[in-house]
């Protein structure tokens, strides 16, 4: 079942706020997560495709059926909250069974599949338990087996783990996709959790104001985003106006700087993007784009120490991750420079 949003735009009543011609178009089996700043338009869009909010323009196809005159109880998707929405009335068992039992599935079907999914999910113990008696990634659990209970054309996470300890997310997010591959199902995933967004996602879109800015596999989204929009909103990274000079030479103004110009002809305005992990501490003699400056804040993270490099001329620091951080002078290695068009 693909999922195609088709220049979807929505505001709501009384403000600029929504979506301005969103088109995303998610395969079969595919997971896309969508990530943006807050106000960026994520939610409305989870809301759109799921019919808990209605009025947009475009189209919203799933398999080719336009969902945006359908109820939500004719969607047939598949939905887990951040909240989990799960109800505390009814145990483990039948919360899972709960969507089956409105389609009035038989009574011996709903528990062989409840208690397959249980089993899936690693709950099969838990059957008859009361949900107060749950942890939150139990809970997690409980609500991604009664989504997948109904066999969903699609599948739509709103920030499901945002509700948990950092402690068991990795876990959580692992099964999550894998259960997801499992059941080849159709996945929008909406989260303000980069990492979570980059490690789980086959593609990421990115929102800003209402609208789509790029949407591309989780590299091209760290090593090539399209915008400084991108740049600075996915991951970190150093951001630095320059001037093209020539083939392979930029202009800082407070420096010179060799990088892939590729076509781009003298006098071509750009910005460089240089990301932490590319900034190369202590470099011996003779390597290229060298800068002496001073050490600023550090910040040890572990595997590595995270730390400001000011240099002359620039106004904000490099922002540079190594085992160490520098002593008195950074290199730029030419390969790990990217150039965004302005």
């Amino acid at each position: 079942m693909s999922l195609v949003l088709d220049k979807v735009s929505y505001h709501y009543a009384g403000t600029t706020h929504g979506l301005s011609d969103v088109s995303i178009d998610i395969r079969t089996g595919e997971l896309v997560a969508v990530i943006g700043p807050s106000g960026s338009g994520k939610s409305t869009l989870l809301k759109l495709v799921a019919g808990l909010e209605s009025g947009n323009t475009g189209s919203i196809l799933l398999d080719g059926d336009d969902l945006s005159r359908k109820p939500v109880h004719q969607r047939h998707i598949g939905m887990v909250f951040q909240s989990y929405a799960l109800f505390p009335h009814l145990n483990v068992a039948e919360n899972v069974a709960y969507g089956l039992k409105l389609r009035k599935v038989p009574a011996a079907e709903r528990s062989r599949k409840g208690s397959e999914l249980l089993e899936l999910v690693g709950l099969g113990e838990f059957a008859a338990r009361p949900i107060s008696k749950l942890s939150g990634g139990q809970q997690q659990r409980v609500a991604l087996a009664r989504a997948l209970a109904i066999d969903p054309r699609a599948l739509l996470l709103d920030e499901p783990l945002a509700a948990l300890d950092a402690g068991i997310r990795g876990h959580l997010r692992d099964q999550i996709r894998t259960l997801q591959k499992r059941f080849n199902a159709t996945t929008l995933l909406v989260t303000h959790d980069q990492e979570e967004a980059l490690t789980m996602a086959d593609r990421v879109a990115v929102l800003k104001d209402g609208r789509l800015l790029q949407l591309a596999t989780p590299r091209d989204i760290y090593e090539r985003p399209a915008s400084c929009a991108v740049a600075e909103f996915v991951g970190l990274s150093t951001l630095m106006p320059a001037i093209v000079t020539g083939d392979g030479q930029l202009d800082l103004g407070f420096a010179q700087l060799r990088a892939d110009t590729g076509a781009r002809k003298r006098g071509d305005a750009v910005t460089v993007l240089v990301r932490p992990e590319h900034v190369q501490a202590n470099p011996p003699a003779g390597a290229p784009n060298v800068f002496t400056g001073r050490v600023g804040t550090q910040r040890y993270l572990g595997s590595v120490v995270r730390y400001d490099f000011h240099l002359p001329g620039l106004q904000r620091p490099v922002l540079a991750e190594s085992r160490e951080a520098a002593t008195q002078s950074i290199a730029f290695p030419p390969e790990h420079i990217r150039l965004l068009d302005q």
